[in-house]
């Protein structure tokens, strides 16, 4: 098997409100599209997840906040006004998780070359004592250590691409030289977090790589961070494992941000991680589906894109439909390239003072 494509039909019966931005047709519309395109016929093939066991979720996150999810999806609880507890919650959380265990698996054994696990609830923004932003577990950080746990895999890098700063996986690997947290993410914008200045504690002092991006940013810019800053640094860490928290809300159709990516840029930024796995992990990666919420506008298109990266398929034919386009050149910033040069500088210059890559130029 190429790349499995990891979903379970039980995703899309997690409910919040049936107008929350993080709801079933995240999915549902994406699934359709994959089958229009043939995508199962290209040599991606879906495999379904087991649950995630106590264990494995007890190495991310504390008893009293597991034994609270478990005893607030009996009756229906909240956490905050975005993330309601609805009844079973921590049965489909458990099974979230499980579909990101079940990609690292079926990459770390020579099942599949690659895995995207298509799941929901979403969980970067969870940490160790509280769920946050749509999420309650959180799936990759779950993923990772059991890679460790179970694995005995040394060194994982997480690159997290979502608009929103990935606060619950920073948080969980803070302290931690195993794994090289690296974000882009829109700044302003919610939880707030992710400045260049935070770069870990103790042991973990210069594993975390925060790059905030302005409104507007687009492909370009995302290219140009990639060039600049992951492919260096990945690089001088070495990475046994990739593992990308792929949320698609920087697409420019999404409503709840203001970044400027397309499609393309998509494909792009996974064909880039899928040839550095290849260069430095023998292409053992996996991602996560995290957050995007155009529904219609962008997330058919973006997970085909992602999806057909990761198996080596053409995606020069992937865009949305024309008529987007005006919407795109309103929301893009000529000028924004600018600024992220800035902020790439100002990155590379806070680094090097942990990572070689950077010495030279400073």
């Amino acid at each position: 098997m190429k790349t499995a494509l990891v979903f379970h039909e039980s995703y899309l019966e997690h409910e919040q409100t049936p107008t929350h931005p993080e709801r079933r047709e995240r999915l549902a519309y994406t699934l359709d599209q994959l089958k229009e395109e043939g995508i199962f016929e290209a040599g991606v093939e879906i495999v379904t997840p087991e649950k995630a066991k106590e264990e494995d979720v007890l190495a991310v996150h504390t008893r009293n906040y597991v034994d609270f999810l478990k005893r607030e999806s009996k009756t229906g609880g909240i956490i905050d006004w975005d993330t309601v507890i609805p009844r079973g919650l921590y049965e489909g959380a458990l099974l979230a998780a499980g579909g990101a265990i079940t990609a690292a698996k079926l990459v770390c054994d020579g099942v599949s070359n690659n895995a995207f696990a298509m799941v929901r609830p979403p969980g970067h923004h969870a940490k160790p004592e509280i769920g946050a932003g749509f999420c309650y577990l959180n799936n990759i950080a779950i993923a990772v250590r059991w890679l460790q746990r179970k694995r005995g895999v040394s060194k994982v890098l997480i690159l997290d691409w979502d608009a929103h700063h990935g606060d619950g996986t920073q948080e969980i690997f803070y302290r931690d030289p195993t794994v090289l947290f690296i974000s882009l993410h829109q700044m302003p914008l919610y939880p707030g977090t992710g400045y260049p200045e935070e770069v870990g504690e103790g042991e973990g002092e210069g594993y975390t790589v925060n790059v905030p991006l302005p409104p507007g940013a687009g492909d370009e810019c995302y290219m140009l961070v990639f060039e600049e800053i992951i492919e260096p640094i990945a690089h001088d860490f070495k990475p046994e494992f990739i593992a990308v928290s792929a949320g698609q809300d920087n697409h420019f159709t999404d409503p709840l941000t203001s970044l400027a990516l397309t499609a393309r840029g998509y494909a792009k930024l996974m064909e880039k991680t899928r040839k550095l796995a290849e260069e430095l992990c023998d292409g053992k990666m996996f991602a996560v589906l995290e957050g995007g919420y155009s529904i219609e506008g962008a997330l058919p298109y973006t997970n085909l894109a992602i999806i057909a990266a990761m198996a080596g398929i053409d995606t020069s034919n992937i865009r949305e439909p024309e008529s987007y386009k005006p919407l795109l050149d309103r929301v893009k910033d000529s000028h924004a390239i600018d600024k992220v040069r800035s902020t790439v500088e100002k990155v590379k210059r806070i680094h090097s003072l942990y990572w070689s890559c950077f010495l030279h130029r400073f």
